[in-house]
């Protein structure tokens, strides 16, 4: 069996100890300090993970107008999971230790390329430690396997232009907390505010008071409140990262796969003759 959104720290250990081929990613990271993460890794992680850079490796060039964290090439990334030694079948287990939404970050991105076997590890670093999981300083040597063979995306996206043209037709879900969707502050980009018609959903409100997410039948409650069925969703956030964490609580609680706009609010807000909406 694979494990396609979450998988718990004790099922993790029991594939390690059946000797399950796996690739493990840690993607910790903080956007105000972007070399916290890579310290954070030799200071512990899980023996045998990978370090996964978000502006490195999980994220293409930006151009001042495509947004913080835009998508890298499918080849560029195809590249990037050989690196890793991902090849198709092979488990990959993705975490970090803010929450998880670095992880769904890489979670979505190899989905994108059409790897189903990847699960973001429920609570993280510290769901690993809370079950007896040791943790290593050293770097994992690299056994590259060859780039990816990516398919056809297997991911949904949507970029600004079609945004703009279907906001009439789809809802959106903004990831970002509640005082930057109002445009009561804005650390991070120029324009303070949120795309019209988008609906607020905090990444954090999809986890427990213990850092795990929330149970299925939990999760799709809160999101059948929030959406109706009939209609398209569109995940979206300040850079596109923590829109993936919405977009897998989704997929985790049997509520398919939605749309990711990728440049999100970082990019869309760069453009003067987008609108913009406040409160």
């Amino acid at each position: 069996m694979s494990y396609t959104t979450l998988i718990g720290a004790a099922e993790l250990q029991a594939l390690q100890a059946e000797g399950t081929p796996l690739v493990l990613l840690d993607c910790s990271f903080e956007l105000t300090d972007t070399t916290a993460g890579a310290r954070a890794y030799a200071a512990g992680h899980l023996p045998g993970a990978h370090y996964a850079h978000l502006d490195a490796d999980l994220s293409g060039a930006k151009t001042g107008r495509n947004g913080r964290h835009p998508l890298p090439t499918r080849e560029a990334f195809a590249a990037t999971a050989g690196r890793w030694g991902i090849a198709p079948g092979v488990q990959v287990v993705t975490y970090d230790n803010q929450g998880a939404p670095y992880a769904a970050r890489a979670w979505w991105l190899l989905r994108w390329l059409g790897h189903d076997a990847v699960a973001v590890l429920d609570g993280g670093l510290a769901a690993w430690q809370s079950a007896g999981g040791a943790l290593s300083t050293a770097a994992q040597a690299t056994m590259p396997q060859p780039p990816y063979p990516a398919a056809a995306p297997a991911m949904p996206t949507v970029d600004a232009d079609r945004l703009l043209a279907q906001l009439a037709d789809v809802q959106i879900l903004d990831a970002r907390n509640a005082e930057r969707y109002r445009g009561e502050v804005e650390p991070l980009d120029a324009v303070a505010g949120h795309i019209p018609g988008a609906t607020l959903r905090f990444f954090k409100d999809n986890l427990g008071p213990d850092g795990r997410f929330k149970p299925a039948v939990q999760l799709r409650a809160e999101f059948e409140g929030l959406v109706v069925p009939a209609r398209p969703v569109v995940q979206q956030c300040g850079s596109g990262v923590t829109a993936c964490h919405n977009l897998l609580a989704m997929a985790h609680a049997g509520l398919g796969l939605s749309t990711l706009y990728p440049g999100s609010w970082s990019e869309w807000c760069c453009d003067p003759q987008r609108p913009v909406a406040r409160g």
